[in-house]
């Protein structure tokens, strides 16, 4: 449901939509919010898609974006750990979201706060979308079913539902794209849902990008001992055992192919292991050239601010920390150019 919407957005420059996804199963359900802007043109616009960390009030200052009941119940649970703990400010993290960037390069923006989903605690998994899905008598997921990625994912597929319904939205032009744990979320998605057109994944590290046999940085069982609730149980098997995986980042990567795929690292940013991210780009390009496309194209790591990005896989590793910049989404946008614009 369009609970509002806007043609005098950012200055009268864009369109604003904000959507009330119902997820529901049987007799239970539970709403999810989704915050749109895209540019005032008659022709369907391609989207970059992804999750948000502090609530969609966060991404802009925007006064007329409503603060989800996920957002108060975060603040609530923070404040009853911490009186002196604040509620998120509207714009805290804009710098992470150029939304007049991404709209004058022709392109809307949609995005989720990823605790409408699944809170990003380690609460059994009772507060998020799982229990909508439990058998009957269950009270978690099994060992072999969905964490909190897998639950994050599959709300980027929802999202992308209500796209491919919204006729002024080119919902053939989708971009998942994530930093950090939505790093490895977007991945994920893109892996599970072939209808998005194109992947990427920021600073993603360990779980996402990164080699996990490496074992550089953050390792498989720190992720696990840290976020025990971000991935199935059985993962949890190869705590300190990650030569006994019988698979590896790359072959996540190679599993988006024939669609593209962009994947970006920071100099500073060693716990996600920038050396791991490169390899698995590199190493996931044969499964592309099977289908008879060009990969990442360079044998050799780039040096920091000179990005590889005219294959069906791009990369590059920005100067600067753990963190997305306006820097990275200029080379998604001309990535996304190149493959929506021949």
């Amino acid at each position: 449901e369009v609970v509002e919407e806007s043609a005098q957005a950012l200055d009268g420059n864009a369109i604003r939509k904000q959507v009330v996804m119902t997820i529901s199963h049987g007799a239970s359900s539970k709403e999810v919010d989704l915050l749109l802007y895209q540019p005032k043109t008659s022709a369907p616009v391609p989207v970059f898609l992804g999750l948000n960390f502090k609530g969609n009030h966060a991404i802009h200052p925007d006064p007329a974006i409503r603060i989800s009941p996920s957002s108060v119940a975060e603040y609530e649970r923070q404040l009853a750990k911490d009186p002196k703990a604040k509620p998120v400010e509207r714009g805290l993290t804009a710098s992470r979201w150029p939304i007049e960037l991404i709209i004058s390069r022709g392109y809307a923006v949609a995005t989720i706060y990823y605790y409408d989903i699944d809170p990003d605690v380690d609460d059994g998994f009772e507060n998020g979308i799982h229990p909508l899905f439990y058998a009957e008598g269950q009270t978690k997921p099994h060992d072999h079913e969905w964490g909190s990625i897998g639950a994050w994912s599959w709300g980027l597929s929802r999202a992308l539902d209500y796209i491919e319904t919204d006729k002024t939205l080119n919902a053939q032009q989708v971009a998942v794209l994530g930093h950090s744990r939505l790093g490895k979320t977007a991945l994920w998605a893109g892996v599970t849902d072939e209808r998005f057109a194109i992947v990427i994944s920021n600073n993603s590290g360990c779980g996402g990008a990164a080699l996990s046999k490496r074992a550089i940085g953050e390792t498989v069982g720190r992720i696990n001992s840290a976020f025990p609730h971000w991935f199935c149980k059985n993962f949890h098997q190869y705590n300190e055992h990650e030569e006994a995986l019988p698979f590896d980042q790359h072959q996540l990567l190679a599993l988006i192919a024939p669609r593209p795929v962009y994947v970006a690292s920071a100099t500073e940013d060693l716990w996600a292991d920038p050396k791991g991210e490169f390899l698995s780009a590199l190493y996931a390009e044969p499964a592309y050239k099977l289908f008879g496309k060009p990969g990442l194209g360079v044998n050799e790591m780039p040096a920091a601010d000179q990005p590889v990005k005219n294959g069906f896989i791009g990369y590059h590793i920005r100067t600067g920390k753990h963190d997305i910049t306006e820097y990275d989404w200029k080379q998604y946008l001309d990535f996304a150019d190149l493959h929506y614009k021949q």
